[in-house]
Protein backbone atom coordinates (compact mmCIF):
# COMPACT_ATOMS: atom_id res chain seq x y z
CA UNK A 1 0.00 0.00 0.00
CA UNK A 2 2.85 2.39 0.81
CA UNK A 3 5.82 2.93 -1.45
CA UNK A 4 8.88 0.99 -0.33
CA UNK A 5 11.17 3.85 -1.32
CA UNK A 6 10.23 7.39 -0.42
CA UNK A 7 11.74 10.39 -2.17
CA UNK A 8 14.02 12.26 0.22
CA UNK A 9 14.91 15.68 -1.16
CA UNK A 10 17.47 18.14 0.21
CA UNK A 11 16.34 21.61 1.27
CA UNK A 12 18.27 24.67 2.43
CA UNK A 13 16.86 26.99 5.08
CA UNK A 14 18.41 30.39 5.79
CA UNK A 15 18.16 31.02 9.53
CA UNK A 16 19.20 34.68 9.44
CA UNK A 17 16.75 36.76 11.47
CA UNK A 18 14.48 33.80 12.27
CA UNK A 19 13.12 33.09 15.76
CA UNK A 20 14.63 29.88 17.15
CA UNK A 21 11.43 28.11 18.23
CA UNK A 22 9.39 28.93 15.13
CA UNK A 23 12.26 27.88 12.89
CA UNK A 24 12.74 24.65 14.84
CA UNK A 25 9.09 23.65 14.45
CA UNK A 26 9.30 24.15 10.69
CA UNK A 27 12.54 22.14 10.48
CA UNK A 28 11.09 19.30 12.58
CA UNK A 29 8.01 19.20 10.36
CA UNK A 30 10.11 18.95 7.19
CA UNK A 31 12.35 16.27 8.74
CA UNK A 32 9.32 14.15 9.62
CA UNK A 33 7.72 14.67 6.20
CA UNK A 34 4.53 16.35 7.38
CA UNK A 35 4.64 18.73 4.42
CA UNK A 36 4.16 15.86 1.96
CA UNK A 37 0.77 14.48 0.91
CA UNK A 38 1.88 10.88 1.56
CA UNK A 39 2.93 11.51 5.19
CA UNK A 40 2.90 8.40 7.32
CA UNK A 41 3.80 8.77 11.02
CA UNK A 42 5.77 5.52 11.34
CA UNK A 43 7.90 6.06 8.20
CA UNK A 44 10.86 8.42 7.90
CA UNK A 45 9.68 10.02 4.66
CA UNK A 46 10.93 13.53 5.31
CA UNK A 47 13.66 15.53 3.63
CA UNK A 48 17.26 16.28 4.51
CA UNK A 49 17.53 19.80 5.91
CA UNK A 50 20.55 22.09 5.61
CA UNK A 51 20.43 25.16 7.85
CA UNK A 52 22.83 28.02 7.06
CA UNK A 53 23.50 31.22 9.05
CA UNK A 54 22.70 29.56 12.38
CA UNK A 55 24.71 32.24 14.17
CA UNK A 56 22.12 34.85 13.11
CA UNK A 57 19.05 33.30 14.78
CA UNK A 58 17.02 35.45 17.14
CA UNK A 59 15.69 34.83 20.63
CA UNK A 60 12.66 36.86 21.72
CA UNK A 61 12.34 38.68 25.01
CA UNK A 62 15.10 38.14 27.56
CA UNK A 63 15.76 34.50 26.60
CA UNK A 64 19.37 35.20 25.64
CA UNK A 65 20.20 35.67 29.32
CA UNK A 66 17.44 33.63 30.98
CA UNK A 67 17.41 30.42 28.91
CA UNK A 68 19.85 27.88 30.34
CA UNK A 69 21.25 24.79 28.63
CA UNK A 70 22.39 22.05 31.01
CA UNK A 71 24.56 18.99 30.58
CA UNK A 72 25.67 16.38 33.07
CA UNK A 73 28.99 14.55 33.01
CA UNK A 74 27.77 11.64 35.13
CA UNK A 75 30.02 12.49 38.07
CA UNK A 76 29.13 14.18 41.34
CA UNK A 77 29.11 17.94 40.90
CA UNK A 78 29.30 17.48 37.13
CA UNK A 79 26.25 19.55 36.23
CA UNK A 80 27.26 22.33 33.81
CA UNK A 81 25.00 25.20 32.78
CA UNK A 82 25.35 27.60 29.88
CA UNK A 83 23.15 30.56 28.94
CA UNK A 84 21.75 30.95 25.45
CA UNK A 85 23.97 33.98 24.80
CA UNK A 86 27.16 32.02 25.51
CA UNK A 87 25.94 28.97 23.59
CA UNK A 88 25.06 31.12 20.58
CA UNK A 89 28.53 32.71 20.63
CA UNK A 90 30.48 29.46 21.04
CA UNK A 91 28.33 26.81 19.31
CA UNK A 92 25.52 28.38 17.23
CA UNK A 93 24.79 25.06 15.50
CA UNK A 94 24.00 23.34 18.82
CA UNK A 95 21.29 25.88 19.66
CA UNK A 96 19.18 24.89 16.66
CA UNK A 97 20.02 21.19 16.91
CA UNK A 98 18.89 21.17 20.55
CA UNK A 99 15.65 22.97 19.72
CA UNK A 100 14.82 20.61 16.84
CA UNK A 101 15.69 17.51 18.87
CA UNK A 102 13.16 18.61 21.49
CA UNK A 103 10.45 18.50 18.82
CA UNK A 104 11.24 15.06 17.39
CA UNK A 105 10.07 11.75 18.84
CA UNK A 106 12.48 10.19 21.35
CA UNK A 107 12.55 6.86 19.53
CA UNK A 108 14.70 5.12 16.94
CA UNK A 109 12.91 7.14 14.30
CA UNK A 110 13.76 10.41 16.02
CA UNK A 111 17.42 9.46 16.27
CA UNK A 112 17.37 8.59 12.57
CA UNK A 113 15.72 11.90 11.66
CA UNK A 114 18.12 14.11 13.63
CA UNK A 115 20.99 12.72 11.55
CA UNK A 116 19.33 14.26 8.49
CA UNK A 117 19.72 17.75 9.95
CA UNK A 118 22.88 19.61 8.90
CA UNK A 119 23.45 22.93 10.68
CA UNK A 120 26.18 25.42 9.73
CA UNK A 121 27.04 28.69 11.48
CA UNK A 122 27.91 30.57 8.29
CA UNK A 123 26.68 30.81 4.73
CA UNK A 124 28.77 27.98 3.24
CA UNK A 125 27.85 24.29 3.29
CA UNK A 126 29.44 21.25 1.59
CA UNK A 127 26.21 19.82 0.14
CA UNK A 128 26.08 21.47 -3.30
CA UNK A 129 26.32 18.06 -5.00
CA UNK A 130 22.87 17.13 -3.63
CA UNK A 131 21.35 20.13 -5.46
CA UNK A 132 19.29 21.38 -2.49
CA UNK A 133 16.21 23.52 -3.02
CA UNK A 134 15.71 26.78 -1.14
CA UNK A 135 12.88 26.58 1.40
CA UNK A 136 11.29 29.82 2.55
CA UNK A 137 10.32 30.02 6.21
CA UNK A 138 7.89 32.78 7.07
Amino acid sequence: MFPKETQNDWVVIDAAGQTVGRLATRIASVLRGKHKPDYTPHLAGGDYVIVVNAEKVVFTGRKLDQKVYTRYSGYQGGLKTTTARVMLDRHPDRVLRHAVWGMLPKTRQGRRLIRRLKVYAGEAHPHQAQQPKQLEVA
